[in-house]
């Protein structure tokens, strides 16, 4: 591991002036630290900023405003995130162990790398972590990465199930940056690989990730994740999804898939064949297999296609009985 300063920040202005050429902000660290350890990333300085007030849960404008140092744990275990935003609980409850989410923040949880295996090796080469220097997944072992999104200069995918769940809810990324406070859409703030992927988001050097902005939902919503193993472990696919249904039709619908892009990849073409659709299956099959019409399967994930597609199909077919179920005393969703 390479030498580096260490400094503690009392403040978001005292954070940005800390920051300085090769640097990095340290929250939860559970994905810096380990790459750090790897040799992929080697700051020059830390610069803690667990001691800022950014750790709590706040109704905002009718949605929540969520610190970017609250706990992944805590934000799973919040009521009112349980009982307005189910899709989230249950994505942050997909993700990891239960010892990563108790120490995992929110803020570190959106900025983790996107990654496959050969980012981890620095004995590969990787045009993420030296660009220029190619992709070997493209040819050897990327059955689990990109069919959507993709160039020749990147197939990794993004890991968070938090924020495929955020880009079903449409929320934004309030950061803290040199030219004062903006909010940035999560659909703006992670990028494509393009011909540079080494950009995992379209923060500038320095801004400091305060919190996420959640609007009201009003729909019933749900978080699925299809994966090797029961846990701990990336999704091979995965859905967050919110459905509004009226006498038998489709009012209003989102689709998120994990798993298969470079960022969250929300389903546009999908949700606009649905709206005002019949909420059947079958309408939810022609939407799915439109959306995976652009997919570009490699040499062995092709099968993603097809599991991305009957997930989308089967969690909005259970998202439509639950809308049509009565409500329950208590029932949050």
């Amino acid at each position: 591991m390479r030498p580096f300063t260490y400094e503690r920040a009392r403040s978001a202005d005292e954070a940005l002036a800390l920051h300085d050429g090769d640097t990095h902000y340290l929250g939860g660290g559970t994905n810096l630290v380990d790459l750090m350890r790897l040799g992929v990333e080697r700051p020059a300085k830390l610069v803690d900023v667990t001691l800022l007030p950014y750790d709590r849960i706040e109704e905002h404008g009718g949605g929540l405003l969520i610190g970017a140092a609250v706990r992944n744990s805590d934000l799973a275990a919040d009521r009112t995130v349980r009982e307005r935003y189910p899709v989230l609980a249950e994505a942050v409850l997909a993700g990891a162990s239960g010892q990563i989410r108790n120490q995992a923040t929110v803020g570190g949880n959106l900025l983790q790398r996107t990654r496959c295996s050969y980012f981890q090796n620095v004995t590969k080469p990787c045009n993420k972590r030296d660009p220029g220097s190619g992709c070997p997944a493209r040819e050897g072992e990327h059955h689990n990465l990109a069919i959507l999104g993709y160039t020749p200069h990147c197939v990794a995918t993004h890991p968070s199930d938090m924020s495929v769940a955020l880009a079903v809810l449409d929320a934004s990324v309030r950061v803290h940056g040199r030219s004062g406070e903006r909010g940035v859409r999560l659909d703006e703030f992670y990028r494509l690989p393009g011909d540079d992927p080494s950009r995992d988001t379209t923060l500038d050097p320095g801004d400091l990730v305060t919190g996420i902005q959640v609007p009201p939902l009003g729909m019933a919503s749900r978080y699925r994740k299809v994966r090797e193993r029961a846990s701990f472990a990336f999704a091979l696919v995965s859905i967050a999804a919110s459905l509004d249904v009226a006498d038998g039709t489709v009012r209003d619908c989102r689709v998120a898939l994990g798993g298969v892009a470079h960022r969250p990849w929300r389903a546009r073409r999908a949700e606009e064949m649905l709206r005002g659709a019949p909420a059947t299956e079958e309408s939810y099959l022609r939407a799915a297999q439109a959306e995976m019409e652009a997919a570009q399967p490699l040499r062995d994930n092709g099968f993603k296609v097809q599991l991305a597609t009957n997930l989308i199909v089967r969690t909005l077919s259970e998202l439509a009985l639950s809308e049509q179920a009565p409500s329950k005393p208590g029932d949050g969703s």
